[in-house]
């Protein structure tokens, strides 16, 4: 994994804050802090966007059962990604 530096500006009370933090919870550097952040955040927006996505369904009308017709095509658009991404 390539890695890039980003630079970003703080207020010095908000800069002693993070100082905190990387000395007193185990972090080894700012960087580690600012990853973890990032990385909950991401975890975070993709939650959300998952969970509309399913109010979106909930709200999309009366549910049937799936066949097994259904689940033929499903797994024949599976395997349709799949190769997609194996031929990249």
């Amino acid at each position: 994994m390539a890695i890039a530096t980003l630079n970003i500006s703080l207020p010095d009370t908000m800069k002693a804050e993070v100082e905190n933090v990387v000395a007193t919870e185990g972090y080894g550097n700012t960087s580690e802090f600012f990853r973890d952040l990032v990385r909950d955040y991401l975890k975070e927006r993709q939650a959300r966007k998952l969970e509309a996505l399913i109010l979106e369904g909930i709200g999309s009308g009366e549910s049937t059962a799936l066949t097994k017709g259904d689940f033929e095509k499903i797994k024949e658009r599976g395997i349709k990604r799949l190769r997609q991404r194996t031929q990249k």
